[in-house]
């Protein structure tokens, strides 16, 4: 089996290009993100207070969570409930970083996602899979973007649901405040580079895939 991580900063392209990477290899996909996302609007449901770091941590480790791995069908479930779509909302954007900067939640979910891509040929994306969850991953990649294309992906994404100064909060206040518990803003040794501002998708991708190939993974 293989895995292939790929961190790197909001809006850079790591789902798209995880997504198409995983259906080109027939491999499975893990957004790790929205596992952070799904405990921030388990915690809103719960009515738990923002900067209450105990009730976070214990509602994350007692938590029932879903997460799909098929890169062509997505759904995240909090028990019976679906909350594909509520992950995604501005609201969940602005209380995540409460999540993702939690030591025992992120405790709880790298072993969640190491168990997962312990199963099967995936690939996976977040911002600690080339360091933390996946460091002896066959391929590694740091992909990156500059503040601008990242701002306008994240735009395009949201339909334009959210204002200049939303998006910069949530891509650039998001990216400081998980920068301080790991960096994917400098690739680890051994981990490729890829700047995807002026790249397309299917380019960003075939870069993805001559590093399997290097690797040894089948390609063809």
């Amino acid at each position: 089996m293989f895995t292939i991580a790929i961190d790197g900063p909001s809006g850079s392209g790591k789902s798209t290009t995880a997504k198409l990477t995983a259906r080109r290899l027939g491999a499975r996909y893990l957004d790790t993100g929205a596992m952070y996302r799904a405990v921030a609007v388990g915690c809103m449901g719960a009515e738990i207070d923002h900067d209450d770091a105990t009730a976070i941590a214990a509602y994350c480790v007692g938590m029932d969570l879903d997460i799909s791995t098929d890169p062509d069908d997505q759904y995240v479930r909090l028990g019976e409930a679906d909350i594909t779509d509520a992950i995604r909302a501005p609201e969940v954007s602005a209380w995540v970083s409460a999540v993702s900067t939690n030591p025992e939640c992120r405790v709880d979910l790298v072993k969640r996602q190491r168990d997962i891509i312990a199963s099967d040929n995936f690939v996976a994306e977040g911002r600690d899979i080339t360091t933390v969850v996946a460091p002896e991953a066959e391929v590694r990649v740091l992909l990156t973007a500059d503040p601008e294309a990242r701002m306008a992906r994240r735009g395009a994404e949201l339909g334009g649901a959210v204002d200049e100064a939303g998006l910069r909060d949530q891509i650039l206040r998001r990216d400081k405040d998980d920068s301080t518990l790991v960096n994917f803003t400098v690739a680890a040794d051994g981990v490729a580079t890829i700047d995807s501002t002026f790249l397309t998708p299917d380019e960003v991708v075939a870069q993805v895939l001559l590093l399997a190939r290097r690797a040894g993974i089948d390609v063809d």
